[in-house]
């Protein structure tokens, strides 16, 4: 038995790292249970509605674009495009000035698909998350707001 183990912690518990990683864990769990019946992944949901809400802001969505927002790895976000251009939920055109980029579209089955999902996960959102009190969303917010890199 290790006697010294090398923590500043008494408990995992008190660890702010582990207590995310147990909370992010159950909170993705419940997402994936409202997704699952909908053949589609958190990734491919994260996304589809990223696509779509920037679609309604934005000309000329391209990859990095959409990554960039998602907070997403691009090799990633590139697979999980596959996917759901598989799915005929998304389209990618040749983008208008950069022959190099392809232009990410929503295409009408993708629209049903952001319809159907949003509520779904926001109802686990808002169920999962009901007792945070406005301090802690700002404390979201600003963690958000830090840089990575």
């Amino acid at each position: 038995m290790l006697e010294d183990f090398p923590t500043e912690f008494d408990t995992p518990q008190d660890n702010p790292g582990f207590l995310l990683w147990t909370v992010t864990s159950r909170w993705q769990r419940q997402v994936r249970q409202v997704l699952d019946p909908l053949n589609l992944t958190h990734a491919q949901f994260v996304l589809l509605a990223s696509l779509g809400w920037l679609c309604t802001r934005e000309d000329h969505i391209t990859q990095i674009r959409l990554a960039d927002h998602a907070q997403m790895d691009p090799m990633t976000t590139s697979q999980v495009l596959r996917t759901l251009e598989q799915k005929g939920w998304i389209t990618r055109l040749p983008h208008p000035r950069d022959t190099r980029a392809k232009v990410l579209q929503v295409t009408p089955e993708g629209h049903a698909m952001i319809e159907q999902s949003i509520p779904l996960v926001e109802a686990v959102d808002r169920a999962f998350f009901a007792d945070l009190a406005p301090q802690a969303v700002a404390l979201f917010k600003t963690l958000d707001s830090r840089s990575s890199d």
